[in-house]
């Protein structure tokens, strides 16, 4: 069972900047992809952004030059460095890995909240 620890959400003014943290930590042998998805109310949840283990990237399109994933291998950590937020952005952001064959390792957290409003 992979264990994976949320932190970095909060509330910011429009154009701000956080950043979201997600360790992992358990079974994680056969971790390659750690990213994150989001669900704003009313919606479905989406994807925001994803690393693998060799630092391939992957973002959404609404995201791209905004937002950057990052990760520390050593730590089995990644990040999400959000700049130029807008209140669209405000959502439930979940961290999320998978295994070398694309499997998701860990059902769907509670997340943490993203709250864009001055």
């Amino acid at each position: 069972q992979v264990q994976l620890v949320e932190s970095g959400g909060g509330l910011v003014q429009p154009g701000g900047s956080l950043r979201l943290s997600c360790a992992a930590s358990g079974s994680i042998s056969s971790l390659n992809t750690m990213g994150w998805y989001r669900q704003a109310p009313g919606k479905e949840r989406e994807l925001v952004a994803t690393i693998t283990r060799r630092g391939l990237t992957n973002y959404a399109s609404s995201v791209k030059g905004r937002f950057t994933i990052s990760r520390d291998n050593a730590k089995n950590t990644v990040y999400l460095q959000m700049n130029s937020l807008t209140p669209e952005d405000t959502a439930v952001y979940y961290c999320n890995a998978w295994d070398v064959y694309d499997l998701l390792m860990r059902s769907w957290g509670q997340g943490t909240q993203v709250t864009v409003s001055s």
